[in-house]
């Protein structure tokens, strides 16, 4: 049994799914990929499905109503992997703002450090974004900055949808109650895996802007992030967070 799969969220990605597909299964470690769709109009789904054709093992999809949330989309593919065999748990973006060539150092961190969540960091060894303007840079690095002094974590990439989770996490982890749908969800997760005293390490990685399609990003995403992370703190303070 492949111990790892890729979980992807997608809406109107059908001009970067297959390149995807590919590049994952292209590698020289063996994953599974679990593609999560929220009902795309441009045919992201349709395009999967004619891939499975190829990869019928090893690519799966799960179709959604609607587009309800990064969030949800992660918290469906969690509970997928955890009805099978899968040990290590991924997240990542279809749009190739993660390369798929992170995936295996990912997976080592995990698996050879002994980590118990693995996260591809932007921000660890400096700033490693490309083809973001300045602003966007500056507010993302600032919202990281700022999530970490709210909640005491010792990571600098607080907000990265690049991850790696050890399958006990996840089962620890009560899924069913986490709050955020959008971006927030990843500071969420992580934050309950801090609270947990799980081992969260960070792997120097590169972020490269998508340069096909369009982006998810919002203003409701960000207030979402900016002030249910001092909400999420303040419950934990009077141990309100639910945990596991």
């Amino acid at each position: 049994m492949v111990k790892g799969i890729v979980i992807v969220p997608t809406f109107n990605e059908i001009e970067n799914i297959e390149r995807l597909v590919r590049n994952v299964f292209s590698q020289q470690k063996e994953f599974h990929i679990l593609v999560v769709d929220d009902n795309s109009p441009d045919g992201t789904a349709t395009r999967v499905r004619t891939l499975q054709a190829e990869f019928h093992d090893n690519l799966f999809l799960e179709e959604r109503m609607g587009k309800l949330g990064l969030g949800t989309a992660y918290i469906h593919g969690f509970k997928w992997a955890l009805q099978r065999d899968y040990e290590y748990v991924f997240e990542m973006d279809a749009d190739f703002s993660h390369n798929p060539n992170d995936l295996v150092r990912l997976f080592n961190t995990c698996k050879r450090n002994d980590a118990d969540v693995a996260i591809g960091s932007r921000y660890v060894t400096g700033v490693n974004v490309i083809n973001w303007p300045m602003s966007r840079v500056l507010l993302s690095w600032l919202a990281s900055k700022y999530v970490r002094f709210i909640t005491g974590m010792d990571i600098h990439d607080t907000t990265a949808g690049f991850v790696c989770y050890k399958r006990k996490v996840l089962e620890t982890i009560d899924l069913d109650s986490i709050q955020f749908v959008g971006y927030a969800f990843q500071i969420e997760m992580k934050f309950k895996a801090y609270l947990l005293k799980y081992r969260l390490e960070e792997v120097p990685v590169i972020f490269t802007d998508r340069t096909r399609g369009t982006s998810k990003m919002s203003g409701s995403i960000i207030s979402e992030a900016i002030f249910g992370v001092i909400i999420m703190k303040i419950k934990s303070l009077f141990k309100q967070i639910k945990l596991k």
